[in-house]
C-alpha cells in the first residue's frame, strides 16, 4: 500500500480526502500536521505551497503533485528534491473557467461597467457610447499556453484584435504571435487590454512593473489573473494614478488573503477578486492524483510533468 501525504491547511484536508478515500481505496493518506506519520514511509506528496523543507525531509518519495495549475509554490522551496517528478495538474474544466473569467473582465472594461454600476449607485441616467469598435480593441495575453489560447480564441470569436507574447512563437488562427524579448516592446505598443497568463519564473517575476506600463499605449486597462508576484503592486496604482493606465482587474496577490489595509481594496480604478478565477474541483483532482500514482507504480510515463529550470 502506498502513502500518500497531504501537504494543505489543515482546513482543506477534509475536502480532499473524502474524494480520494472514494477513487484511492487503497491509498494510505496521511495530513500534514495533523496525523502521525513515518517520513520515511510517504511515497507521494499532494500539496500547492508546502513549507520549505517538508519535501526535502522525505527520502523515499517518488513524486510531488500541484494542486493547481502553477507550481511556483512548490518550486520556490530552495531545497525541493530535484530528482522527484513534479507533476503540473491539467483540468480542462480549469482552463475554461479562467478563460470565461478572462473573458468577462475584459468586457466589463470594454463596455464601460463600472460606469454604469456608479451611475446606478447615484441614481443617475447616465448613457454613453463605447470608446471604439471590439475589432479596434487590442487584447493582449501575456503567456499562449493552454489557457492563454483559449482566452485568445475565446476573445477573437467576439471581434476583439487578439495577440500573444510568449517565449517561443505559437501559431493560434486570427491571433497575432509575438515572441522573446525583443518582440515585447511591439507586442506592448499595440496592447489595450493585457492580460497576464504567464508561468511565475524567475525571469517572469515581477513583469508587470513601471517598465512594462510605460510601454502600454496611454489608457491600458490590466487583468492579472497569473500570480501576484508577477505585479509591482506600487507601481501599478502609481500607473493608474498617473493617468497612463485606465484601471485594473486583480485576482491574485503577493499576500493573499489580501491585507485589509493593503490600497489595492479601495482604489477606484481596480477590481479586486480574492483568487477565484478557477479552483481545483477536489473530485477532478482527486482522479488526476489517483491516475497518477497508479501509472507510476506500473512502471508507465506520467504526464505533464515540470521541468524546474524552466518553473512549468
Amino acid at each position: 500500500m502506498s502513502t500518500l501525504l497531504l501537504v494543505v491547511p489543515s482546513h482543506w484536508a477534509e475536502v480532499w480526502i473524502p474524494p480520494l478515500a472514494e477513487l484511492a481505496p487503497e491509498l494510505n493518506v496521511r495530513v500534514y500536521g495533523r496525523d502521525e506519520h513515518d517520513s520515511r514511509d510517504i511515497d507521494y506528496v499532494l500539496t500547492f505551497r508546502p513549507p520549505h523543507g517538508v519535501l526535502k525531509s522525505l527520502p523515499n518519495l517518488k513524486a510531488v503533485f500541484s494542486l493547481g495549475a502553477g507550481v511556483d509554490g512548490i518550486l520556490s522551496d530552495p531545497e525541493y528534491p530535484r530528482r522527484v517528478p513534479l507533476i503540473r495538474f491539467v483540468d480542462h474544466t480549469l482552463s475554461r473557467e479562467m478563460a470565461q473569467y478572462c473573458v468577462l473582465h475584459v468586457l466589463m472594461h470594454y463596455r464601460m461597467q463600472r460606469f454604469f454600476d456608479h451611475a446606478q449607485a447615484e441614481h443617475k441616467w447616465r448613457q454613453a457610447l463605447l470608446p471604439r469598435r471590439a475589432q479596434d480593441t487590442r487584447v493582449g495575453i501575456l503567456g499562449l499556453g493552454e489557457i492563454g489560447t483559449l482566452t485568445a480564441e475565446r476573445l477573437r470569436d467576439l471581434h476583439f484584435a487578439v495577440a500573444g507574447w510568449s517565449r517561443n512563437r505559437r501559431s493560434v488562427s486570427g491571433v497575432e504571435s509575438f515572441a522573446g524579448q525583443k518582440e515585447l516592446s511591439a507586442f506592448l505598443a499595440r496592447t489595450d487590454i493585457l492580460i497576464c497568463l504567464l508561468p511565475l519564473t524567475p525571469d517572469t517575476r515581477d513583469i508587470l512593473n513601471a517598465d512594462l506600463f510605460a510601454r502600454l499605449p496611454p489608457g491600458a486597462f490590466v487583468i492579472n489573473v497569473a500570480r501576484g508576484g508577477h505585479l509591482v503592486e506600487a507601481d501599478l496604482i502609481q500607473a493608474i494614478d498617473s493617468g497612463h493606465l485606465s484601471g485594473a482587474t486583480l485576482d491574485v496577490f503577493n499576500t493573499e488573503p489580501l491585507p485589509e489595509d493593503n490600497p489595492l481594496w479601495t482604489h477606484p480604478k481596480i477590481t479586486v477578486t480574492p483568487h477565484i478565477a478557477a479552483i481545483s474541483e477536489p473530485r477532478v483532482a482527486a482522479q488526476y492524483v489517483a491516475d497518477g500514482i497508479a501509472r507510476f507504480e506500473r512502471g508507465q510515463p506520467l504526464g505533464n510533468i515540470v521541468d524546474p529550470a524552466r518553473g512549468y
